[in-house]
């Protein structure tokens, strides 16, 4: 597997509860590095244009409204396979459907608050990358 750049938030919700440093723990026991991180609050214009791609389905406006609703970490995660591997870890969108022992299904508390955000492919992660991280180059 190559070495590959993904981006994760860990959304209101967990940063509300004070997880994060736990959920980022996951990540990194699992042997990926985290290689930019920042704290910030999402105005309601980056969140919708971030999460643009959702604009037509029904839990836009509820999902731009989650994630303004408090601050975010967002950060670039590296390692083998980092794509899968950070999706592996996270679990289930849904922390009812999720596997024990992932994120979501340990610190989820519902569909829209599921503790964390994941690339889904790598041409989604270096345009999210991009997103928040213009200075970070992704890695071939």
């Amino acid at each position: 597997m190559a070495i590959e750049r993904t981006l994760s938030i860990l959304k209101p919700d967990a940063t509300r509860r004070n997880v994060t440093g736990a959920i980022n723990e996951r990540f990194e026991a699992r042997g990926l590095s985290i290689v930019a991180q920042q704290r910030l609050r999402l105005t309601k214009e980056e969140a919708e244009r971030f999460y643009e791609v959702h604009a037509a389905r029904p839990f836009y406006e509820s999902l731009v409204a989650f994630m303004i609703s408090g601050p975010v970490v967002v950060q670039v995660l590296e390692g083998e396979g980092a794509v899968a591997r950070v999706r592996e870890i996270m679990g289930a969108t849904d922390p009812e459907k999720a596997a024990p022992g992932t994120i979501r299904k340990d610190f989820g508390l519902s569909v829209e608050e599921n503790s964390v955000h994941g690339s889904d492919s790598r041409e989604t992660a270096e345009r999210e990358i991009a997103f928040f991280f213009s200075e970070i180059e992704i890695c071939p």
